[in-house]
């Protein structure tokens, strides 16, 4: 990449000598050395992966009796996703899923962290299986251990039935019963195929998004309806996890939490309140609502809270799942009376390391002082880094998009930093990318690019870029640099 400069120098006692000094390399802020990328090792046991939902690859919208989730009725609104997308194709991996798998193979893939589609398998969101929608997950899950790669299953990645939206959605407290049943479901007839269950994904992003700024499905807007949404959901965590448990022996249940580190902008009192405030809530609300039982401060009337319920909250996972993109500049905006607590807090994105084009800030220390963080403050718990990655737009040309050095060198500023933190004691067991394939990006539809694999649309083609080649050979070696 451009955006480093190397300098040559020589020290007065080398110049004396005839003898040169190697050169440095300047660094960026936030930078990690080369000599660190070079150095950094991993385990042989080390699960590599790749990560990816069920609404944002699967197409098949409506197809072998599925139901419609929310997010469909969402794309199907126009104006609701950039450039007029919807998730009725996509990438097709509902029929081409043992293509993806042979691309996984290629990579020297170890686990792939995929979700269930409530919709499809149950059209209604409860009663009458459909007996299609789950052969699909047994023919997925079949290919996946005959090519030798771990499943691990989303329960949840956002795609609430339709059926279920109309009576409530997560607002409604029965919501938790309903999605305990499912996942206990889930775990009779796939328990003996998958044993790694995350009953969420980003739990305060689908609450907050879809009930309070109404951004996202189901489009609500109403800070009231969001506070019911996450005790419902919080609930439902501890619940799932009860019914995973009870249906499946060997289950192991952790969730997948948004993890963005929050830096003050300045060093007053203020703007540090207000970062911790956005790390109590936006990372760690239904984190710690699981391992310990407790919100941060929240007034419980607006939660429908009722007594006992911390005990059904509170569930000892097996493991935490973290995702990492970015760090966040946060401060305060207390002057702003809300209901909401992000209103109360202003968010930049960081600013000062480097960026790939089109991207986020480059800043991989976050990373790892995250990782120490949790580490420290959950008595260092299994972790698996559940999404991590940076995207590319849409509107660069093919073969920069294919021959994408700046993602290999985010993916190794990053990995250099996990390699530094399981060193230092942090005990992370798998990595997996956002995201095997280019897919539907929610809102941003199909304008932002992560992929490991280029996907032209049009004919479904895959393609793997430079920077999926770079991945399976860390996959197969351990090693970042060659």
């Amino acid at each position: 990449m451009d955006r480093r400069n190397f300098i040559k120098t020589s020290l007065a006692a080398g110049a004396l000598t005839g003898n040169r000094a190697q050169a440095l390399p300047v660094l960026a802020p936030g930078e990690i050395s080369p000599d660190e990328i070079r150095k950094a090792r991993f385990p042989k046991d080390f699960l590599w992966g790749t990560a990816t939902a069920a609404f944002q690859v699967e197409g098949a919208w409506n197809t072998d009796g599925k139901g419609e989730s929310i997010w469909d009725r969402f794309a199907h609104t126009p104006g609701s996703i950039a450039g007029g997308a919807t998730g009725d194709v996509t990438c097709d991996q509902y029929h081409r899923f043992n293509e993806d798998i042979a691309l996984m193979k290629r990579l020297h893939q170890k686990s792939y962290r995929f979700s269930i589609s409530w919709p499809r398998v149950l059209p209604q969101g409860t009663g009458a299986i459909n007996q299609k929608g789950l052969d699909y997950y047994r023919r997925l899950t079949d290919a996946l251990h005959e090519a030798g790669i771990r499943p691990f299953c989303t329960i949840y990645h956002w795609d609430l039935p339709q059926a279920l939206e109309d009576r409530g959605g997560w607002p409604n407290r029965d919501m938790a019963g309903y999605f305990a049943d499912y996942a206990g479901l889930l775990a009779k007839h796939l328990g003996d195929r998958i044993t790694v269950w995350a009953p969420f994904n980003m739990p305060w992003y689908f609450t907050h998004d879809g009930y309070c700024i109404g951004d996202s499905a189901p489009r609500k807007r109403d800070a009231r309806l969001f506070w019911k949404a996450v005790h419902t959901v919080a609930l439902a965590q501890g619940q799932a996890f009860r019914a995973l448990k009870a249906a499946s022996s060997n289950a192991t249940v952790g969730s997948a939490f948004e993890c963005e580190p929050a830096v003050p902008k300045t060093d007053s009192a203020a703007d540090i309140a207000a970062a911790a405030d956005f790390d109590a809530y936006h990372n760690r609300f239904f984190l710690n609502a699981a391992m310990r039982g407790e919100y941060p401060a929240v007034d419980h009337d607006l939660l429908g809270f009722k007594p006992g319920d911390e005990k059904i909250m509170k569930v000892p996972l097996d493991w935490i799942g973290v995702h990492y993109y970015l760090r966040l500049i946060v401060s305060s905006n207390a002057a702003v009376d809300s209901l909401d607590p992000m209103s109360r807090l202003h968010v930049e994105l960081g600013s000062q390391g480097p960026k790939p084009p089109g991207g986020w800030e480059m800043w991989p220390n976050a990373f790892y002082d995250m990782l120490m963080t949790l580490s420290r403050d959950y008595n260092h718990p299994i972790i698996e880094i559940t999404e991590s990655g940076t995207h590319f737009p849409d509107t660069l040309p093919l073969s920069e998009q294919l021959h994408d050095s700046a993602r290999v060198e985010w993916y190794k500023q990053h990995l250099a930093a996990l390699a530094r933190a399981m060193k230092d004691g942090a005990r992370v067991r798998a990595y997996h990318v956002w995201s095997l394939l280019d897919n539907l990006e929610w809102r941003a539809g199909f304008t932002r690019r992560y992929g490991l694999a280029h996907v032209d649309f049009a004919t479904q083609a895959r393609t793997v870029k430079d920077s999926g080649l770079w991945y399976g050979r860390v996959a197969e070696t351990g090693r970042l640099a060659d």
